[in-house]
């Protein structure tokens, strides 16, 4: 996918975003700048707030307080017929009684667009979605992904300046839905619209999205691409929700320049980066779990390196997961991928095995 612009400012801002309900708040000062061309993902749980986000920016729900900015205009009065916007249901909407034709072509007419330019935008969708041998099929005789993109090619018929999609592929199934991603993305980035996806699906905000904002109890954790939303965390919960991460709470025992070191009921572990922290105050190390080495034999290695026991093994195809306990208690999982059709490494349950990772390879939080 294409990285996002960087002009000064966002051609869409959410600044200061409120909307509560009952007093309580789904969304909580929120401020958002989404560059013009990008695909924008809000990521999080169910109940976290980013639906109701969505909506305030189509304009099916008022914020309780706060604005909205679409291209220097403040659009966050403006009913959602008014604005140039278009937005994308996880149920698709399409009309059973309706071609594939009818149903991309249905909002043109409500315009009062003549025919000849009615004509030419929907065999313009139809080629774009690759969809016009079935121009005349009705949606219960199409595939999941077909009706998806008959959908997508409705939304972007009228030409918005900002699409939004609501669970855009959670109507389909998983090998469908790997399938689909790409070809969404491309088919977005082809007509140059900005886009604004909600979803609770991490691998699909990952895929998808050139930028992503991490939301939790109606506020947003941390924005930013997938590899620093993932390399990066800046709190456990971003840590703990991207991917999987493995977490040692301690205590931050030395603070240099170049490295630091927080001692965990497991041991002390070296960070290759300093914190300009105060001693003894309370960290926490992430680790990925296909970041850590897993062996039977003694490594030549001195630093973060540690011992435990296998207690479970499970076989994905092109990785296998380790669960090894530790002195400690503490469970650590590992992930290797199998590059090789046998199983090279003698790893069975039970074994006694030497674990470790290298310095630059934890990242050190302090929430």
């Amino acid at each position: 996918m294409n990285p996002p612009a960087s002009p000064v400012d966002g051609f869409l801002k959410a600044v200061s975003l409120v909307k509560r309900f009952d007093g309580v708040a789904a969304v909580d000062d929120v401020s958002l700048s989404v560059q013009k061309g990008e695909i924008f993902a809000l990521l999080g749980s169910s109940g976290c707030g980013k639906s109701t986000l969505l909506r305030m920016l189509a304009g099916f729900e008022s914020p309780t307080s706060g604005t909205v900015m679409l291209d220097g205009v403040d659009i966050t009065s403006s009913p959602p017929y008014e604005r140039p916007i278009n937005m994308m249901f996880q149920s698709y909407a399409l009309f059973p009684h309706l071609s594939v034709w009818d149903n991309i072509a249905f909002g043109l007419k409500r315009e009062g667009l003549p025919t000849a330019v009615i004509t030419a935008r929907v065999e313009e969708m139809l080629r774009l979605v690759q969809l016009t041998d079935l121009a005349k099929r009705k949606p219960h005789q199409l595939s999941g992904g077909q009706q998806q993109r008959v959908a997508l090619a409705r939304s972007l018929a009228k030409r918005p300046q900002l699409l939004l999609l609501d669970e855009p592929l959670g109507a389909l199934d998983k090998k469908l839905r790997e399938q689909t991603q790409f070809e969404l993305v491309n088919i977005i980035e082809s007509v140059g619209v900005t886009c604004v996806m909600v979803t609770h699906d991490q691998e699909e905000a990952m895929t998808m999205a050139s930028r992503i904002a991490v939301m939790n109890h109606g506020r947003v954790l941390q924005v930013g691409t997938p590899r620093e939303i993932y390399e990066h965390p800046n709190c456990r919960f971003v840590a703990d929700f991207i991917g999987q991460a493995n977490l040692f709470d301690g205590a931050l025992s030395l603070d240099e320049p170049g490295r630091c070191e927080i001692t965990t009921p497991e041991g002390v572990i070296h960070v290759g980066h300093g914190i300009t922290g105060t001693p003894g105050m309370a960290l926490s190390v992430a680790l990925r779990p296909e970041k850590i080495n897993i062996s039977k034999s003694r490594p030549h290695v001195m630093n973060n390196l540690f011992t435990g026991t296998v207690r479970e093994i499970a076989y994905f195809g092109s990785y296998s997961t380790f669960m090894v306990d530790m002195p400690s208690g503490k469970s650590v999982k590992i992930t290797e991928g199998n590059t090789a059709r046998q199983d090279l490494s003698g790893i069975t349950w039970n074994d006694s095995v030497f674990v470790w990772w290298s310095d630059s390879a934890a990242v050190t939080l302090t929430s």
